[in-house]
């Protein structure tokens, strides 16, 4: 596509592409917020679950979980929470791979109430060093989500590394 349209054109299309902290949709915030506000709420209904489901299927069905209705609702809440977050700002690809293996890495625990709540926070600060590396090093000569695809996509590599020496 780069060869067959205008560098004026591909600015756009590139523009559109990429996450931009900068670029958020404004007419979809307000509905975005209320919208979030309700997922979380009935995830709330769901999280009493989460350390029962990360010990397998057969042990959460055995400890009396409805583990493919529970999975299933999961989904739905996380396919809601990505189509808004991609909605407001773009795609980030490697941020929740990047946030939830460094939540594990550094709280050493599987408790979902502390890896939940640890995983926003680091999100948020890998959200804002990322802005901040493309305000002042970069300055707006890139999007943030160049950035946290590069760190996430050598992590990804890191781990894919760690995982076949295992």
């Amino acid at each position: 596509m780069q060869v067959l349209i205008d560098p004026n054109e591909f600015q756009v299309v590139q523009d559109r592409m990429f996450a931009s902290f900068n670029n958020v949709n404004e007419e979809l915030f307000i509905i975005s917020v209320i919208l979030m506000l309700v997922t979380t709420l009935y995830f709330i209904r769901f999280a009493k679950y989460l350390d029962v489901l990360s010990l397998g299927r057969e042990h959460a069905i055995n400890l009396g979980v409805n583990y493919n209705g529970v999975v299933k609702q999961l989904f739905i809440i996380i396919a809601i929470l990505i189509s808004i977050s991609t909605v407001l700002v773009g795609p980030i690809t490697f941020l929740g791979l990047l946030v939830a293996n460094v939540a594990y890495q550094f709280l050493k625990t599987y408790q979902h109430s502390v890896l939940i709540v640890g995983g926003i926070l680091i999100s948020i600060v890998a959200l804002i060093l990322g802005q901040l590396i493309v305000e002042r090093v970069f300055t707006f000569s890139t999007t943030i989500s160049v950035i946290i695809n590069f760190i996430g996509g050598v992590y990804f590599i890191y781990l894919l590394l760690k995982e076949s020496r295992a």
